[in-house]
């Protein structure tokens, strides 16, 4: 299925999203041990709440980064809230025994701002695109570039015409 633009859609539901932060808190307890959360805000939100009961991890913190204005289009990033010093100075600088939490790596983008405040932080998104990609440490599931994921906070109950209806077979 593709919208007009040639993007591919990936909708995810709730159940579904919760399955793949949890497989993800999974993946991420047989790594390390880490004294706090770091959450890329707004989209790290739900994962990092997962991700942090699993885990048993109490200490969250969050860093604001503004990327996508209108919900389609990547812009200039904007750091729009810091991360606290006593958070990147663990584990000696640098945010060694820190855990950085997203939704998804697109670009890279955000990603990459963020590696520079924590560059020793363990960086997990639940999605990852090709691009993004080397800029994470650990994800579950990979989506083409041309792949936009919808996830459930952005979406609400909606007729869905059969794929056939639309030129895809």
């Amino acid at each position: 299925m593709s919208d007009a633009g040639g993007e591919k859609r990936f909708p995810v539901s709730w159940d579904q999203f919760h399955r793949d932060a949890r497989a993800l808190a999974w993946r991420l307890a047989g790594i390390g041990s880490w004294k706090a959360i770091v959450c890329i805000t707004r989209g790290g939100l739900v994962p990092t709440a997962i991700v942090a009961r699993e885990l048993n991890i109490r200490v969250i913190e969050t860093v604001g980064v503004a990327s996508y204005h209108d919900y389609q289009t990547q812009g200039e990033i904007e750091v729009i809230k810091k991360v606290n010093p006593d958070i990147i100075a663990l584990g000696g600088g640098g945010g060694e025994e820190v855990l950085i939490v997203d939704d998804l790596v697109d670009t890279g983008k955000t990603a990459r701002i963020v590696r520079e405040i924590l560059p020793k932080a363990h960086f997990a998104t639940v999605y990852a695109k090709p691009m993004g990609r080397p800029m994470v440490d650990t994800f579950i599931t990979e989506v083409s570039q041309d792949t936009w994921i919808y996830f459930p906070w952005d979406t609400g109950l909606a007729f869905q015409p059969p794929i056939a209806q639309n030129g895809q077979t």
